[in-house]
């Protein structure tokens, strides 16, 4: 029998700390869907630009194409002059900085190593949205989800709408912005992986240093 006294307290903590917890939940829920918008916006922003990029990408690709594969240390002066002046892509920015330098190998190496570094910041937003978006989306759908199932038991068939509503909206936003996050990651490492090898074939030209096999 002394042991009753006992339960009946550890079941009101119990109740207590998960009424907290409860509380803490739901509390967390406005703030997970304004930072969930917040980040669909910015993904959709991102979206505009990298499309920019891709279009200015593929007309450097269309120019520059053949003529970096016929390059030679005897016609790699000829390329300054042929880089487009109003483009202001990381890419052209640092080729110009590497054709205006002094044949330098130290200075190449930093440059190339500075390009990446900067492609690596680049790449710092979509490698956020990718894997906050799942993150983002499942905590609103476990928060929404227990007053659902409060309302699915009373009878509240309102209520429970209301908060499936929520479930389904904040999964599929949540789902949306890894996509794109997801999207452009994969497409600008690709990018960035060759631009980065096509200022180590240019660097070395310009060095005289003899190509990798």
């Amino acid at each position: 029998m002394p042991e009753l006294p006992t339960l009946k307290i550890q079941k009101n903590i119990m109740e207590i700390i998960s009424k907290t917890l409860f509380w803490v939940a739901n509390s967390l829920l406005i703030p997970d869907i304004i930072i969930l918008l917040a980040l669909l916006v910015r993904s959709l922003l991102l979206m505009g630009g990298f499309y920019n990029q891709y279009m200015a990408r593929h007309r450097n690709e269309r120019a520059f194409r053949t003529k970096i594969k016929e390059l030679t240390s005897a016609t790699i002066g000829e390329l300054q002059g042929e880089l487009p002046e109003r483009d202001n892509s990381l890419f052209v920015r640092y080729l110009r900085d590497l054709l205006a330098s002094p044949p330098s190998e130290a200075y190449s190496d930093y440059l190339i190593s500075e390009f990446e570094s900067e492609a690596e910041k680049e790449l710092s937003l979509s490698r956020l949205l990718a894997k906050m978006g799942p993150v983002l989306g499942l905590i609103g759908t476990l928060i929404a989800m227990s007053p659902a199932l409060v309302g699915l038991s009373t009878g509240d068939v309102a209520g429970m709408a209301y908060n499936m509503q929520v479930v389904f909206a904040t999964t599929v936003v949540g789902l949306v912005v890894s996509s794109i996050g997801l999207v452009t990651l994969q497409l600008k490492q690709r990018w960035y992986s060759r631009e980065s090898a096509t200022l180590d074939f240019v660097a070395r030209l310009l060095n005289g240093k003899p190509m990798q096999p």
